[in-house]
């Protein structure tokens, strides 16, 4: 994950509320007036995560996509997990998550695979 003080410092965020391993904010972003887009990073337990929702829909591909690249670098490798469905939480309709194992680098399918 980017430095923190950094994603501050570069791009148009409004902070709700931080903690020592967290922050809750909403991207200002002129594309998503008057629809905010809410994020929650985090990065305590081993995992840097962030959550993505909006009030009324889930995000889209290219809004995931522009979050991951404002916490994470172009080369560094996040997730969006499915899991068993035994395991299932559902606390917000519309939001989807991003996550990466602090330290740990995944392995990807071969390129003309996932095309």
């Amino acid at each position: 994950m980017r430095p923190i003080s950094e994603i501050k410092a570069n791009y148009r965020l409004r902070i709700v509320s931080s903690g020592e391993d967290g922050f809750a904010a909403y991207i200002n972003h002129p594309c998503y007036k008057p629809t905010a887009i809410a994020v929650i990073a985090s990065w305590g337990g081993g995992w840097e995560h962030v959550s993505v929702s909006l009030a009324r829909r889930c995000p889209t591909w290219e809004e995931m996509c522009m979050v991951k690249d404002i916490f994470w670098g172009e080369e560094e490798c996040v997730v969006q997990f499915h899991p068993p469905r035994s395991e299932y939480v559902n606390r917000h309709p519309y939001c989807l998550h991003l996550w990466k194992k602090i330290g740990e680098e995944y392995e990807t399918p071969p390129k003309e695979y996932v095309g």
